[in-house]
């Protein structure tokens, strides 16, 4: 029985610069396309330049008459 054919590798596209980049052991940095690409994302989340929005209860744990035990 002969090889089945193998699959394209997945491209995807870098978050930071756009660059088509394969989904696979040859690309070390996915889905980014190089060590540079992960490193500007990585500043900006240390820059807190991207935020993950918290809604915030009003109610305190413990009750609502405000009193803590």
């Amino acid at each position: 029985m002969p090889d089945a054919p193998k699959a394209a590798p997945r491209k995807v596209r870098c978050p930071t610069c756009g660059k088509e980049v394969a989904w696979g052991p040859e690309s070390p940095f996915r889905p980014f396309c190089s060590e540079r690409c992960k490193m500007i994302d990585f500043g900006a989340w240390a820059n807190e330049t991207y935020r993950i929005p918290v809604v915030e209860d009003d109610e305190e744990p413990g009750g609502s008459d405000g009193e803590q035990s």
